[in-house]
């Protein structure tokens, strides 16, 4: 960058960030992004950014905590272009899909506005707008369901702490909106910046895996006594330890029989499924994170060789280790932001 761009961008107009939060929205779907956001403009010397939470009306929102925030206007009063607007999410959000004039400003507004997002359950909002028909988009692992059958023309990818399709947005939950927040300033202002933004928050500039990090692999840990789910969580860090039932069993000073029948009862899985779930679930992240050979990463995972990680992958995943590292490293603009990964099947 010469010295005439660097001044241009160092006086450029800050771009302006609406926020849409409601009575009952999340609070750290709101402040969450504002930090990142706030500490950008700290970052850089400068107000690269400015911020308006705006709501129903001008005044105190009380939130999900109980917390008031103050929005500085209503919708209603919002005037001059905006370069991003942030809907956020909540157990309020089936009252504000309710709220004809407010889907009737969201639709008006992301004609004129470069980039739309959601944060958590906000992808309702947009949804109920008509602002993520056809669109491929995601919200909390744990709405997922429920958003398919509401809104059957979205294309819901349960996985990933954020899409991107077009300029339409949609995170995961709760903190899955700092992640967002964090892309759009690497995306305006550089990785650099993001990188000093992320350091002073003690977050990942770019978090590695989806949800399946906080929803697959939280049930496969979902066992109540405390032995097992030190075990489990052993398991996950020696994946290419010997990881046979009757280890395992031994490890948890158990009986093979007496383990394996407690096991499925505390889980849902036999000890070899949960050990096979937990290698492709390791050997995927790898397939995404380093440049490894098959061989070497079926090793680091316990599989033995390259053959036995494919019929795992095919088995649970329903694409070859190959094929999934190609889909991953060919995406393109439009594919997901992380990762874009086929949902590994339910339990046996």
């Amino acid at each position: 960058m010469g010295n005439r761009d660097r001044l241009a961008h160092h006086f450029r107009p800050p771009r302006k960030l609406v926020i849409l939060a409601f009575p009952q929205a999340k609070l750290l779907d709101v402040t969450g992004p504002c930090e990142v956001f706030a500490d950008a403009n700290r970052a850089v010397g400068r107000s690269a950014y400015t911020i308006e939470l705006v709501s129903n009306a001008a005044g105190p929102i009380e939130t999900s905590s109980g917390v008031q925030l103050m929005a500085h206007r209503g919708f209603t009063g919002m005037r001059g272009p905006i370069d991003t607007l942030l809907v956020s999410g909540g157990p309020g959000i089936d009252r504000a899909m309710r709220e004809a004039a407010l889907l009737r400003w969201l639709a008006r507004c992301a004609t004129r506005t470069r980039r739309v997002g959601s944060i958590c359950t906000g992808a309702f909002l947009l949804a109920a707008a008509g602002l993520l028909d056809g669109r491929r988009a995601t919200t909390h692992w744990a709405f997922c369901d429920r958003l398919v059958q509401k809104f059957p023309r979205v294309r819901v990818e349960p996985d990933p702490i954020f899409v991107r399709d077009g300029n339409v947005y949609t995170s995961a939950g709760v903190t899955a909106g700092m992640d967002l927040a964090l892309a759009f300033v690497e995306e305006d202002l550089g990785r650099d910046v993001a990188l000093s933004v992320a350091r002073n928050l003690v977050l990942f500039v770019r978090r590695q895996g989806g949800q399946s990090q906080f929803s697959t692999s939280l049930e496969l840990q979902a066992a109540d006594r405390e032995p097992l789910r030190d075990l489990q969580a052993w398991a996950v860090e020696h994946l290419a330890d010997d990881l046979s039932v009757e280890a395992l069993a031994e490890r948890a000073h158990m009986s093979t029989r007496n383990f394996s029948r407690v096991f499925r009862r505390e889980t849902g899985y036999t000890p070899a499924r949960f050990v096979e779930r937990l290698r492709v679930e390791g050997a995927r992240r790898r397939l995404e994170e380093s440049t490894a050979g098959l061989e070497q990463i079926a090793r680091e995972c316990g599989f033995g060789c390259a053959d036995s990680m494919r019929r795992s992958f095919l088995r649970l995943l329903r694409v070859a280790p190959s094929d999934y590292r190609a889909r991953f490293r060919g995406a393109g603009e439009h594919a997901t932001i992380t990762s874009s990964r086929p949902k590994i099947e339910t339990k046996d």
